[in-house]
């Protein structure tokens, strides 16, 4: 069993954010492949499915970005989940809009979500889907907590389409194989 989880913020106004990406994608996920969240329990809201002949659980955290992994522990607790079946999907500033980069361990980069979740599992061995949100002109918060402009959500839109490709290549061939084939790869509206 794989727990795919989207990190970011509950509520309507942090609804497509740039911090929000997480679920933005764990939602186009969902629909893709008629899963669907509308379960609760684990701190978050949840939906079991079939992604590539696996058994998956999609997971959005109701515990606010801070405390994200409080989730993630107790859903992989409860189903016996090893980190190396764990993949979380969220917001990273240092990849420009239409990048995605996966990688299968690693620090938080300064990203509190990740920290959460390293904390709670004990280990930063989990493979992630970065998404690219690109650099903030200004301050930071404003930033991540900002929507996207039009024509960066034509490009984001384009880049969660690529993300649930990410997700079952993943599941089904592996972090490396999901790394060689996806990341450097630059996605837009135009290609």
């Amino acid at each position: 069993m794989f727990l795919i989880v989207g990190l970011g913020n509950i509520g309507t106004k942090y609804q497509h954010t740039r911090h929000n990406i997480g679920f933005d994608a764990v939602d186009l996920i969902s629909s893709k492949y008629n899963i669907p969240i509308n379960r609760e329990k684990f701190k978050g809201t949840y939906g079991e499915g079939i992604i590539a002949d696996n058994k998956v659980m999609l997971l959005k955290p109701s515990t606010y970005m801070n405390l994200s992994g409080e989730s993630v522990i107790e859903a992989a607790n409860f189903f016996k989940i090893k980190s190396s079946n764990i993949i979380i999907i969220y917001d990273d500033i240092d990849l420009e809009i239409g990048r995605i980069r996966i990688r299968k361990h690693g620090s938080a980069g300064g990203h509190n979500g990740i920290k959460s979740v390293i904390a709670n599992l004990g280990t930063d061995v989990f493979p992630r889907i970065k998404v690219g949100i690109g650099q903030p002109k200004g301050d930071l918060v404003s930033h991540v907590l900002g929507k996207f402009d039009i024509n960066e959500r034509n490009d984001i839109e384009k880049v969660l389409e690529t993300s649930a490709d990410v997700l079952e290549c993943l599941i089904n061939c592996g972090v490396e194989e999901a790394m060689n084939k996806f990341n450097g790869l630059k996605i837009s509206s135009d290609s």
